[in-house]
C-alpha cells in the first residue's frame, strides 16, 4: 500500500482526500493507495516528519495547507524555484534515495484552472487581497497577464509587502487603497483572495460584460460577487477550480503518473463533498 495525506491545523475541513481517493478510484488503484490527514501545527511539524517510516509505511508524499506551507521549507532536502519565489511549499515528495522535495502546485494550478476556462493571455488584472493566496495569484499572473497588476489591499504595509513581492517575482504590481476596489472590475481578469464576505459589499458594482472573476473560496459558493458576476455573463472561476488543479500536479507528483487525466473524477467528489 502506498501512503500520501495532507498536514494542517484546522484539517479536519480539508477536501484533499475526498479529491485525491476519487482519483485513485477512477483509475483503479484505490486497493494500492490510500490518502489521509493529520492535524499537524507548525511545532509539531519536524517531529511528525522524522517519525515517518517512509520505506516501511510506503510514504510517497505530503500536501500541506496552513500553518505548515513555510515551516516545511527548512526541513526539506531541496525546495524549487516556484516554491521559492512565493516562499511557500504545499506539496513534498519522498524520494528512494532518502531526499525530501518541495514544491508548490498552487501556482501552476492557478494557470491549468484559467486556461481551462479559456483565459491564458490578459492584458490587464487585479488582485484582490495581500494573503498567502495572493502571493500565488501574482506568481501566476506573470504568466497569464502582459501589463501591470493592481493590488487592492488595506494599508501601506500590505501595499509595500505586494510591491515587494512583484519586483521578486517580475510582476509589475500597482497597489491601490481597498476602498478603491471596485476599480477592479475594470480589469480583464479580477483575482479575489480575500476572506468569506470580503467582498460582498462589490456585488452591486459588477458592470455589465464583465471579464472573468477568479473567486478562490469554495464555501459558501457561489459568494455574492461570484454570483452577481455570473449574472452579468462574465465567466467565473471558484475555490474548487483551484483545489481540483493543483491537487492533480500532486497527484501525478507523488503516483509517478504524468498523464493521468483525473480533473472530472475529483470535481465530481469534491462539488458532491461540498
Amino acid at each position: 500500500m502506498r501512503r500520501a495525506a495532507v498536514l494542517g491545523s484546522p484539517i479536519a475541513h480539508s477536501l484533499s482526500p475526498v479529491l485525491h481517493n476519487a482519483a485513485y478510484a477512477a483509475l483503479g488503484l484505490a486497493d494500492e493507495w490510500q490518502y489521509g490527514r493529520f492535524e499537524v501545527d507548525e511545532a509539531g511539524l519536524p517531529g511528525f516528519l522524522a517519525d515517518l517510516d517512509v520505506a516501511g509505511e510506503g510514504w510517497a508524499g505530503l500536501s500541506l495547507t496552513m500553518p505548515l506551507k513555510r515551516a516545511v521549507i527548512p526541513l526539506l532536502d531541496e525546495v524549487s524555484a516556484g516554491a521559492r519565489a512565493v516562499d511557500a511549499v504545499n506539496t513534498v515528495v519522498f524520494h528512494a534515495d532518502g531526499r525530501r522535495t518541495g514544491d508548490n502546485t498552487d501556482v501552476p494550478g492557478l494557470v491549468a484552472a484559467l486556461g481551462e476556462r479559456g483565459v491564458e493571455k490578459v492584458a490587464s488584472a487585479a488582485v484582490l487581497g495581500a494573503g498567502a493566496t495572493a502571493s500565488s495569484a501574482l506568481a501566476a499572473l506573470g504568466q497569464v497577464c502582459d501589463g501591470p497588476v493592481l493590488a487592492f489591499v488595506r494599508g501601506p504595509e500590505r501595499a509595500a509587502q505586494m510591491r515587494a513581492l512583484g519586483q521578486r517575482l517580475g510582476v509589475d504590481v500597482v497597489p491601490e487603497e481597498w476602498d478603491r476596489a471596485a476599480e477592479a472590475f475594470d480589469a480583464e481578469l479580477v483575482i479575489s483572495t480575500t476572506p468569506a464576505g470580503a467582498t460582498d459589499h462589490l456585488a452591486g458594482a459588477v458592470p455589465a460584460e464583465p471579464g472573468a472573476l477568479f473567486d478562490v473560496l469554495y464555501h459558501p459558493w457561489p459568494t455574492a460577487l461570484a454570483a452577481a458576476w455570473q449574472q452579468e455573463g462574465g465567466v467565473v472561476l471558484g475555490g474548487l477550480d483551484l483545489l481540483v488543479h493543483q491537487a492533480v500536479l500532486q497527484f501525478r507528483a507523488f503516483t509517478g503518473i504524468p498523464e493521468a487525466d483525473v480533473v472530472a473524477a475529483m470535481r465530481s467528489a469534491g462539488a458532491a463533498a461540498l
